[in-house]
């Protein structure tokens, strides 16, 4: 039985006041301001009435269930905080949970793995540490001695209309109307959860869609796929390469000028070049959402779609060139754990950290500068024994966060085993130090950015007398507080010999490395099938475009 006193009135306030915080945190960057404590969350005078209604065991029950209910709400709200600060979008519980330990090794690599093991022990605590306020709290009110009628009667009607408003809140939330229902200055916690109902709902339908448009594939089986290409062909994912290199002018000024000086030179070399922008599946992070978009033809914007991707048993572009005689390969020199999924993406080789050579020292979280990364490639794929041409996917490294150090190019003779990068790889503040100061983190981003590009089209340039034909494109843009920019989309670029870059004529893209801000921009899932169309005599295959 639940012993009823008279809890003191600072208590009873010091009670609410855990309830109330927890009801108003906020669960968006945008919503943290000085203005957030000061809201009314309406579930508050039903949740402390009911607590004074109740007795008995009935109490226990409904603390138990209240302090569980708003712990589970804590960490939703911050899960949707962390995710809409680094990829612009809230938590998915049905597809976000698998990223829980990639986050973590980001920030290792970040902060340093001490730094991040703390951070998550006191991340598991602070949950602890919510639970029990919330135990306490509820336990205060419950304590509360008052007439049981005219508790009863109150919490009945709170109840009535917290009712109400929850099934205004989840019409909201399924789109059956648009009209505002939680009044100005009001909180209204549920929707959090309501809302988290409603997208684990939608996410489990568009899952059972997407899996039956995974096996309508037309180019299954087809044969003579690809067989326009005469060479090797490099897929080259440029790691947080983004729109805002061209149109935000602290990145412009710099990128641009390095696109434009590069064409000149490819150019020169006899290269021929197009470039257009893409809609990505994902901005912030989560690269792997725009590589299976690009390589599977299908949208794949969260992990269940990716999952439902690998399921699906769907040619990916490296199966269909796998089976049009290349060599299909990925160089992945991020990949430092077991990758068992890539079994299912088309790849012979696999080139993970580890297997590309590289005896220098870790940039961070960056396992080897991206120079490297194409040397291996030449060193281990692209040599002259090799008997067919091969098709392999690059993802760079070199420009993802925390973007500190920043490397230099090197003659690309002089690299070797990579023990050249070393003093660069010692140089500079460490991250824990940059990241306190976001101007800063801007400029190493930038820096970055411009090294990494500098990289690749230095590549095309060493190798233009017998080029490969190289399709050149960002992952996805940065997160919004670095990029200033909140457009998920990427440029492309195609370079190559100027009889196959011709062969891509129908798309409409911009001579040179700098697309037409007036260019259309397509979505990533249509790559696979433009590439397919432009680059393959099987009868029946339709006119490039889309």
């Amino acid at each position: 039985m639940t012993q009823r006193g008279r809890p003191g009135v600072p208590r009873l306030v010091l009670a609410a006041l855990v309830l109330h915080l927890v009801l108003v945190q906020p669960n968006h960057p945008a919503a943290l301001t000085w203005q957030a404590p000061l809201l009314v969350p309406l579930e508050l005078p039903v949740i402390l009435l009911t607590l004074m209604a109740v007795r008995g065991r009935l109490a226990t029950t409904l603390r138990l269930a209240i302090t569980g209910t708003l712990t589970l709400l804590a960490v939703l709200k911050t899960a949707d905080f962390a995710m809409s600060a680094a990829l612009a979008r809230g938590f998915n519980p049905v597809a976000d949970l698998a990223l829980i330990e990639a986050g973590l090794r980001l920030l290792a690599g970040t902060i340093g793995p001490l730094a991040a093991g703390i951070a998550a022990l006191g991340a598991a605590l602070a949950a602890v540490g919510i639970a029990v306020a919330l135990w306490w709290a509820t336990g205060v009110w419950a304590a509360v001695a008052v007439p049981p009628g005219l508790t009863r009667a109150a919490a009945g009607t709170g109840a009535l209309a917290f009712a109400v408003l929850a099934t205004l809140e989840i019409g909201q939330a399924l789109g059956r109307w648009s009209l505002p229902v939680t009044p100005p200055g009001a909180a209204f916690t549920a929707r959090v959860g309501l809302e988290r109902i409603a997208l684990a709902r939608e996410t489990l339908a568009d899952l059972r869609a997407f899996r039956t448009a995974a096996v309508q594939d037309p180019y299954a089986g087809v044969p003579h796929l690809l067989d326009g290409i005469d060479r090797d062909v490099l897929v080259v994912f440029v790691e947080s390469y983004g729109r805002t290199s061209l149109d935000t002018a602290f990145y412009a000024e710099r990128h641009r000028a390095t696109l434009r000086r590069n064409a000149a030179q490819l150019e020169r070399r006899g290269l021929s070049m197009v470039s257009g922008l893409l809609e990505a599946p994902t901005r912030g992070g989560q690269s792997w959402l725009s590589h299976a978009t690009f390589a599977n033809g299908l949208w794949i914007d969260d992990q269940a779609r990716y999952g439902a991707a690998l399921a699906s048993g769907r040619e990916t572009l490296f199966h269909v060139a796998g089976r049009s005689g290349f060599h299909t390969a990925a160089v992945m020199p991020q990949i430092t754990l077991d990758w068992p999924e890539s079994a299912m993406m088309g790849f012979e080789t696999i080139l993970a950290a580890d297997d590309l050579g590289y005896e220098g020292a870790a940039f961070n979280w960056v396992t080897m500068p991206d120079q490297f990364t194409f040397t291996a490639l030449d060193r281990l794929l692209r040599t002259p024994e090799t008997e067919r041409p091969v098709f392999a996917q690059l993802a760079l490294g070199s420009s993802h966060a925390p973007w500190v150090p920043v490397p230099d190019l090197v003659d690309w003779d002089a690299i070797e085993d990579g023990r050249i990068f070393n003093a660069m790889a010692a140089g500079g503040d460490p991250p824990e130090e940059v990241w306190r100061d976001r101007d800063r983190v801007r400029r190493q981003y930038r820096a970055a950015i411009d090294y990494a590009l500098s990289t690749v089209f230095s590549y095309a340039a060493r190798h233009a007398e017998d080029p490969p034909l190289m399709i050149v494109l960002g992952d996805h843009q940065a997160a919004d507080f670095v990029a200033l920019d909140d457009r998920a989309q990427v440029p492309i670029h195609v370079i190559g010999p100027p009889d196959l870059v011709a062969r891509v004529a129908a798309w409409n893209w911009t001579p040179g490395l700098i697309p037409d801000p007036d260019t259309g921009v397509i979505r990533m899932d249509r790559m696979r099938d433009r590439l397919i169309e432009s680059f393959s005599s099987a009868p029946g295959i339709a006119a490039p475009g889309g």
